[in-house]
């Protein structure tokens, strides 16, 4: 129960921190905040119990190219966990992010992350089995600018977005089949 309380606190101070910011540059700035919402379906050839642990932060190291370095504040030593807090460099900003949902039993996944003055981030993932070989992957991610100044950055984050089934999917499936050849 205390970690769920942790999460819930941490969601709350992330939302508010985003909601501040948010208002703090609405007021002084003019316009709109831009919201983007977009998904994308995949399949990775391998079971849900092989797929799923590709989708923590620790998990993804492998695949997702040296730009995936998360620095974990919360646990350590790193573990990829419900309630896990770390940080990722996104060019000259640090993105915090917060491991909200790590259901290996609900086949659900959902991390929030914030980049200060630029942008709050949700990104959901689910997991289909349709065979005992092949793992379905359902991403959204949901972007909101903090700030007016920030709407261009996530109106092309958001196109960027719905491009990354095919490079995930692409990346992943690489990745395993290399594991394959390397075991055999």
């Amino acid at each position: 129960m205390k970690i769920t309380a942790l999460i819930v606190l941490a969601v709350g101070m992330l939302v508010g921190l985003a909601l501040f910011y948010a208002h703090h540059h609405r007021a002084a700035s003019s316009g709109p905040v831009a919201h983007v919402r977009n998904e994308f379906d995949f399949t990775v050839h391998a079971s849900y119990q092989v797929t799923a642990p590709l989708f923590g932060p620790e998990g993804e190291r492998p695949w997702a190219g040296g730009h995936w370095d998360p620095h974990f504040l919360y646990p350590q030593p790193a573990q990829d966990t419900q309630g896990a807090v770390f940080t990722i460099q996104h060019g000259h900003r640090r993105a915090y992010w917060l491991n909200t949902a790590f259901d290996m039993d609900s086949r659900h996944f959902q991390y929030v992350y914030v980049i200060p003055d630029v942008m709050a981030t949700i990104i959901d993932v689910r997991f289909a089995e349709t065979d005992p070989a092949d793992t379905k992957v359902n991403v959204t991610y949901e972007r909101t600018a903090l700030n007016p100044d920030a709407n261009q950055h996530v109106l092309e984050a958001g196109n960027s977005d719905r491009n990354n089934g095919k490079e995930w999917g692409d990346a992943i499936n690489g990745y395993l089949e290399k594991q394959k050849a390397v075991g055999r």
